[in-house]
């Protein structure tokens, strides 16, 4: 760790030694924030939504129905035989596992299809960045910081610019 701070703080020294014969220009993206607020990822949101809606829909309603089917046996369980008790005891743990199967289908489903979406988005911003970087002359553009000042932060100007490359796309 000390050796790498150690390095670290040589790299800053050579810098700003050859920074007094030129600028450097640096940028700061916020990658939550254009994965929050740029068009294309809203985008990719809406479409997830719209595609996992209704299984998320039915498995809500079948997880009702299996919760008032729970109310009804504890309601009823003094009035029932034994066998009629012990038969819906266990199509209610059958209705569990077969709803415990299907949410996590649903969410493995879900993930992956999220991750697809994202990716292409971030791959999208990426090619954004690189625009940037190349038109602007940038020496360096970072995505993940401790700490950024706005004088840096060009987050704004990259979701401005996939925004308008999304546009034009469709």
């Amino acid at each position: 760790m000390k050796s790498t701070l150690t390095s670290l703080c040589a790299a800053f020294v050579l810098m700003g030694t050859s920074a007094s014969a030129q600028e450097l220009k640096l940028g700061y993206v916020n990658s939550e924030r254009v994965l929050r607020e740029a068009v294309p990822a809203k985008a990719a949101q809406t479409k997830l939504e719209t595609e996992f809606g209704k299984r998320d829909r039915d498995l809500r309603d079948a997880e009702q129905r299996r919760k008032t089917a729970e109310e009804k046996l504890d309601k009823d369980a003094p009035t029932l035989s034994e066998a009629e008790r012990t038969k819906r005891q266990r199509d209610l743990l059958e209705q569990d596992r077969d709803l415990q199967r299907k949410r996590r289908e649903f969410q493995e489903d879900l993930s992956q299809r999220r991750n697809e979406e994202l990716s292409a988005v971030v791959e999208r911003a990426n090619r954004v960045i690189r625009q940037i970087y190349e038109q602007d002359k940038y020496d360096l553009i970072v995505q993940e910081a401790v700490f950024a000042s706005a004088r840096v932060d060009i987050t704004e100007k990259v979701i401005k610019a996939l925004n308008a490359a999304s546009v034009t796309v469709k």
